[in-house]
């Protein structure tokens, strides 16, 4: 595999190793073309309603659709980290998701199954129940064992950028230059994760999580910056506030801002959409990859 030499903001430089699928098991996720992540919540106070569901079957349901509309990874969460959420205990956040975990491995054996989760034994858990990558808001840093513990599974991981916690994050979020604060960080997470033997890393520059409308718009508009490392960026902009407040609607009313800032996104190197919109998601992908 080819390594790729990154100088970072104080001029030294790291050798990171990127890919180009995604392996769970014998699951295989090409990214020769961009992946759409739908997602699932199993949180009764997710922002948008949409994504809400509070019993399993109601939620298998949706990930039948999803699927059917050409989702190639669900994302499962239980607990919200939208702004200002109320944090939920392990005990509880284990107890909503492992038995939907459970399900969903049973019932679409061929579909990649990501579980939303900072905390380290819930990502151990839910791998071990069979669910095929974990994407941490935190990208690791709530919770110090959560390195250790996907060293121990040849699982993909999601690397988010984000400022303070879900519960102070968004009070003046402040930076003297966005994206080399944020390219500085991915180079020491992905320093940190591979050192432990851990390669297959995804890179989420965290739109919404400690950043002000003007800062997400900024680091859209410099996606493209992030593809130094070599490894597939996410976005998840999907329904966020960033468009709710640049059009003056609520999240019901913002899939049409949702599907231009994925056209966007895309354009600007973006590989895995994290989206509430399957369908449209996947007609986006379809659209850009005609240019």
């Amino acid at each position: 595999m080819v390594s790729l030499m990154i100088k970072n903001s104080v001029g030294k430089n790291k050798e990171f190793y990127p890919i180009n699928a995604l392996k769970s098991g014998s699951k295989l996720c090409s990214l020769d073309k961009p992946l759409v992540m739908g997602i699932l919540n199993i949180s009764p106070d997710s922002f948008y309603a949409g994504s809400r569901f509070t019993e399993s079957g109601q939620l298998i349901k949706k990930a039948s659709v999803m699927i059917e509309d050409g989702a190639d990874i669900l994302d499962i969460g239980a607990v919200s980290t939208r702004p200002f959420a109320d944090e939920v205990s392990e005990e509880e956040e284990l107890q909503r998701i492992l038995p939907v975990i459970r399900q969903l491995v049973k019932i679409f054996p061929e579909v990649f199954i990501s579980v939303d989760t900072w905390r380290s034994n819930v990502a151990k858990m839910v791998l071990e129940s069979g669910a095929d990558m974990i994407n941490d808001i935190s990208g690791g840093c709530f919770d110090p064992k959560m390195a250790e513990t996907m060293a121990m599974f040849e699982k993909p991981f999601v690397i988010m950028h984000t400022k303070g916690d879900p519960k102070t994050m968004q009070i003046n979020p402040s930076y003297s230059d966005i994206n080399a604060e944020i390219k500085d960080y991915f180079t020491a997470r992905i320093e940190h994760f591979q050192q432990l033997g851990i390669k297959q890393l995804i890179l989420d520059p965290g739109f919404g999580f400690g950043k002000t409308i003007e800062h997400n718009y900024q680091i859209l508009k410099s996606l493209k910056d992030y593809q130094i490392f070599g490894f597939p960026i996410l976005a998840g902009v999907s329904r966020k506030s960033m468009i709710q407040k640049a059009l003056n609607v609520s999240a019901e009313e913002a899939l049409n801002g949702t599907t231009v800032l994925h056209t966007i996104a895309l354009i600007n190197g973006a590989k895995i959409l994290r989206v509430h919109d399957v369908k449209e998601a996947v007609e986006t992908i379809k659209i850009i990859s005609r240019l």
